[in-house]
């Protein structure tokens, strides 16, 4: 009983915070660059606008930042949320193999693995080929950009890092964006899962992950009661806090590995306007969701994060990894994990991922572990 008054003191807190539209103790802006630790942080509407930047930029820790929403992974948070998340010591994977899928979609090359004899029979090396887009994987800062004005994260531009064109590192690249640095900062924090697969299940809502099947924002607040969880963020009344980590279940996982070798080979290899797949809609009030809730990442089961293709004239993908710094995890394992959150009646956990350390890197598979 005390638990759940605790919980409602809280709601009731954060709501009387919304309403008055401050956090006079802790809260972040106008001035640049904010205060990561801060508890409340502007929604779209209210962002500082920043001269020479795109509509909806949210460039707010400096001008020479590589690291986006993940300077909200402060110690203090992520000491608080290993303190919160991590009771029973279980662990799960988030990393399909690296031969999942075995044809990646969008014409990228499979995986290759040979191993490699030092002296037969005694001492031997392996060798890896792959495209770190080609399974699970962080989308970086240098993947997309906000497509209108050819400008990623920060005010990055492509002659920042003209090997990522060419393929061919030059003394003109520097490390703008660079993968490498969220590995030097480290990736580590509070997760929070929505089985909107189980929901959508209990609902009678039947959908093939490999069709443009479009995930609205009431549907994952009605995925989010079911779990008992308010999406809504923690200074409008909401349980999402800054800094936290969004990963979605879509069953995409789950549909593969049902289907035959054949019918995912053909599904990857559709081109263009042919290859739909499921994901989280586009609109404005998604959009304002994603945003004012402040996380550090989102991330999903599903190959696009969004739905493909778009109806809409943007993607979502220049809002988060352009606009806003905030990367994009596709294709990981939740299976496992929503297992565990079921069996433990809980929908949050500790994550850690270490993304490679490869100065000028443009992604990264995730390598990312969730702790009970």
């Amino acid at each position: 009983m005390s638990d759940a008054l605790n919980k409602a003191a809280r709601r009731l807190s954060n709501l009387a915070s919304s309403i008055t539209g401050l956090n006079l103790n802790n809260m972040a802006g106008p001035d640049i660059p904010f205060n990561p630790d801060a508890t409340t942080f502007p929604r779209r509407k209210d962002l500082p606008t920043i001269p020479g930047a795109p509509t909806d930029s949210a460039w707010v820790w400096g001008p020479n930042d590589n690291l986006g929403r993940l300077n909200l992974l402060t110690p203090s948070r992520v000491a608080a949320a290993a303190k919160e998340c991590i009771k029973t010591g279980e662990m799960a994977r988030l990393d399909l193999p690296l031969d999942v899928p075995a044809q990646p979609a969008f014409s990228r090359c499979k995986f290759s693995h040979t191993i490699k004899p030092i002296h037969e029979g005694v001492a031997y090396d392996d060798e890896y080929q792959l495209n770190t887009q080609s399974g699970t994987q962080w989308d970086g800062f240098r993947h997309v950009a906000h497509i209108p004005t050819a400008t990623f994260y920060n005010g990055g531009k492509y002659t920042d890092f003209r090997a990522a064109k060419e393929g061919e590192a030059t003394p003109e690249d520097n490390l703008k964006n660079s993968i490498h640095h969220w590995s030097e900062h480290g990736f580590s924090g509070r997760a929070i899962l929505l089985d909107y697969r189980t929901y959508a299940t209990s609902k009678g809502i039947k959908y093939d992950t490999s069709t443009s099947h479009a995930i609205t924002l009431s549907e994952l607040r009605a995925c989010g009661e079911a779990q008992g969880i308010n999406i809504l963020p923690q200074s409008q009344g909401g349980d999402i806090r800054p800094g936290d980590i969004l990963f979605l279940r879509t069953g995409w996982t789950e549909d593969y590995y049902a289907r035959s070798a054949s019918e995912n080979e053909k599904f990857a290899l559709r081109e263009g306007n042919d290859q739909h797949l499921v994901g989280v809609e586009q609109s404005e009030e998604m959009i304002d969701w994603l945003h004012d809730c402040w996380f550090a990442a989102v991330g999903g089961d599903h190959p696009a994060w969004e739905r493909w293709p778009t109806p809409e004239k943007y993607l979502l993908h220049e809002y988060l990894l352009a606009l806003w710094g905030v990367p994009i995890g596709e294709m990981l394992d939740l299976e496992k994990a929503s297992q565990i959150c079921r069996k433990e009646g809980r929908w949050s956990f500790f994550f850690v991922s270490s993304p490679a350390n490869c100065k000028g890197g443009v992604g990264s598979h995730v390598n990312g572990t969730g702790i009970w």
